[in-house]
């Protein structure tokens, strides 16, 4: 019995061990061209973004560029941030007082697209369009 209870603190002890804790990261969204993604922090810091696939393309969008923003993760090194996947709303941007998600819209075909590029539907352009992040489904 006392081996049963041992083995499962130290299951419950290790499930916890891996997780990563989660931090807000805040500050002035830089995009340049042919260079990485970047925050300037209210302290004046310069920390590198990264984060999963549709992440790194939101992040690779000038149109976001020069937005104060809020972003989920964890520090992989004192200069290094990367945030927590797309799919958690873990990217924000602050457009007149408020924080908003970041989305792209095609007004052709009347579809939302979260990573920008090319509308699935007609190829069009899609637009940047910042929302509610409650008003998104």
């Amino acid at each position: 019995m006392k081996l049963c209870l041992c083995l499962v603190v130290l299951a419950c002890t290790l499930a916890g061990a891996d997780k990563i804790q989660s931090e807000t990261l805040r500050g002035k969204l830089i995009i340049q061209p042919g260079q990485q993604p970047s925050v300037e922090t209210p302290d004046h810091r310069r920390i590198l973004l990264d984060g999963d696939q549709p992440t790194r393309k939101v992040l690779q969008d000038e149109r976001v560029s020069g937005f104060e923003m809020e972003a989920r993760g964890h520090f992989t090194a004192p200069d290094r941030f990367a945030i927590d996947p797309q799919h958690t709303r873990a990217l924000l941007v602050r457009d007149h007082g408020r924080l908003k998600m970041i989305t792209y819209w095609c007004d052709v075909c009347g579809i939302r697209a979260y990573t920008p590029g090319p509308c699935v539907c007609c190829q069009k352009e899609t637009t940047l369009d910042l929302r509610d992040p409650n008003d998104i489904q």
